[in-house]
């Protein structure tokens, strides 16, 4: 039956499939005919895929692998047996740590773009636009700022600077922030980002709503929907120095140094030419 299948496929498919098995054309012509058991040949061609395939391959990728190049017929219960048979165990890559935690049954949500990039709220409207950037410094080395800009006035009013992009990044001071919301006007505050997984999160949610939070996101891969926090990570970038720092001590030091500068130093044209501290005197702020 095999020396039937294989009389049909091309030389290329016979120089693939002596090369997979480990033999030579010739010693393949020598074999074509006398008697062999076919169930020996398939595991020959099984075990040897999977060692060059350095264990990688499961039995689906096996199957379709050798089924291609040879034009026969593999059962995937055949595979699974001499998988068994000679202990073959595949290579599975390590799942990402992040991802494997958050993934949990309702711990991400997504929720309804409510600012619609009115990004000029109203005197009783209270928008608050934030998201994450990294910031890469010398030695290769990374760190990962959450921030925080009331739309009203421009202002970063929270930020927090980590060497990990981890759930806490987002979290950390998040509730004093909150705290110090004006109770009166905490059912005008809208919390806008992107639909990334620290938003999403039960635990950043649950924050939220234990403030009377609402909570609005931008469309899927669109991020003029966040344009404000978005133009503020630009204008950092283009205007700080934070690529010298040699090390975290310095690289906080210099971020802490131009948002304050960016608060209470950098006109605004969209603020009449003043600075968010100064737009934000003749406003009830709400934080």
């Amino acid at each position: 039956m095999i020396a039937k299948a294989l009389s049909r496929t091309s030389t290329h498919s016979l120089s693939e499939l002596c090369r997979i098995a480990g033999v030579s054309r010739s010693g393949y012509y020598s074999w074509i005919n006398r008697p062999v058991d076919e169930d020996d040949f398939e595991e020959l061609l099984v075990l040897d895929l999977f060692e060059l395939k350095k264990g990688k391959y499961g039995i689906r990728k096996l199957k379709m692998y050798l089924e291609n190049k040879t034009g026969l017929i593999f059962n995937l219960k055949r595979i699974i047996r001499i998988k068994k048979k000679h202990n073959l165990v595949t290579v599975i890559r390590k799942p990402n740590k992040m991802k494997a935690f958050f993934k949990k049954v309702n711990e991400h949500k997504i929720v309804p773009n409510i600012l619609q990039r009115n990004f000029n709220p109203k005197e009783d409207e209270v928008f608050v636009s934030t998201d994450i950037t990294e910031l890469s410094y010398l030695g290769g080395q990374k760190a990962y700022l959450s921030a925080y800009k009331d739309l009203r006035n421009k202002k970063i009013v929270h930020y927090h600077l980590s060497q990990r992009p981890t759930l806490e990044l987002v979290m950390t001071g998040l509730d004093q922030m909150l705290r110090n919301a004006d109770e009166k006007m905490r059912d005008s505050v809208v919390i806008h980002s992107d639909q990334g997984f620290h938003y999403t999160s039960y635990a950043y949610r649950e924050m939220l709503k234990k403030h009377g939070i609402k909570q609005s996101m931008s469309r899927k891969g669109n991020c003029l929907d966040n344009a404000p926090i978005e133009s503020f990570f630009g204008h950092l970038k283009d205007e700080s120095e934070y690529r010298k720092c040699r090390n975290w001590i310095e690289l906080v030091k210099e971020i802490d140094r131009y948002i304050k500068y960016y608060n209470d130093e950098r006109p605004q044209w969209g603020l009449k030419r003043k600075t968010p501290a100064e737009a934000g005197a003749n406003m009830n702020l709400v934080f």
